[in-house]
């Protein structure tokens, strides 16, 4: 078997269409995440949990997804090791904050019209992050 012939799996980042198209993806699940938790009552404990001003929690959010899924190690060359849990340990993280939250980004994948196949690598991906936070 040549080295050709052998599938490489596929990163999160190759499969939002790799660079500059999954970084401008990425940017708009952030922001579409962002929008649903500032507006939809269904958040708004998660929402309770953030600052007044989201401009720092989006910017994070999109630099940690960006690296995660595959792309440049944004988060980690400005701000180092992202340490996920310890740095949620001050917030009281349950079952209904894990919920919250992937209802935030189901929302926001769904209203930016994404392809489903993209919408369910990326939950598959993310659910076990966000079912990990919990501390409740």
């Amino acid at each position: 078997m040549t080295e050709s012939s052998v599938s490489q799996p596929q990163s999160l980042y190759d499969l939002l269409g790799g660079e500059p198209d999954a970084t401008n993806q990425i940017r708009e699940i952030v922001e579409a995440f962002y929008d649903v938790m500032e507006s939809d009552e269904k958040a708004k404990t998660i929402r309770l949990m953030h600052p007044e001003d989201l401009t720092s929690s989006r910017e994070k959010l999109f630099m940690f997804l960006v690296g995660w899924t595959g792309g440049p190690q944004l988060y980690i060359e400005r701000y180092g090791h992202p340490f996920l849990r310890r740095r949620h340990l001050p917030f009281k993280i349950g079952e209904e904050e894990r919920d919250q939250w992937i209802y935030c980004m189901t929302k926001g994948m769904l209203h930016l019209k994404m392809d489903e196949t993209k919408i369910k690598a990326l939950l598959n991906a993310l659910y076990p992050i966000a079912d990990f936070m919990r501390n409740q």
